[in-house]
């Protein structure tokens, strides 16, 4: 039998006009600590979002995303965010921000492999 593990996650959302608080989940952030696993999933729905009446531009959401997934991932174009240890990353990628881009509350969990419950997750509450 596999040793559950802690994870923390927070699920990514688009909130194309703020002052409303509608929001559409476009992904998922998965941290475990003893794993050492910080990972992310996003899937932008354009068709969702269209059907909010919205006019963000698609382009520059996308580049915000691909910057969360960089800092995720620690690459060495992703900044200086994306240079500082795995857990001061899933802080900050899930700090509260007024913005079009957020994530939800934290959330804990146990699971034996963190990667298969990002997936999970992301299947879950994203798609």
């Amino acid at each position: 039998m596999q040793e559950n593990h802690l994870f923390e996650y927070a699920i990514v959302r688009v909130v194309p006009k703020v002052e409303r608080e509608e929001f559409i989940n476009v992904g998922v952030i998965l941290y475990c600590p003893s794993k050492k696993f910080l990972g992310c999933l996003f899937t932008l729905n354009e068709s969702k979002l269209n059907m909010m009446n919205c006019q963000l531009d698609m382009e520059e959401l996308k580049q915000h995303l691909n910057a969360f997934e960089k800092i995720c991932m620690g690459a060495k174009d992703g900044g200086p965010i994306a240079r500082l240890d795995l857990p001061s990353r899933f802080r900050w990628l899930t700090a509260t921000r007024s913005t079009v881009l957020q994530s939800s509350k934290v959330h804990p969990g146990l699971s034996p492999d963190p990667a298969r419950m990002l997936d999970h997750l992301h299947r879950q509450l994203v798609l």
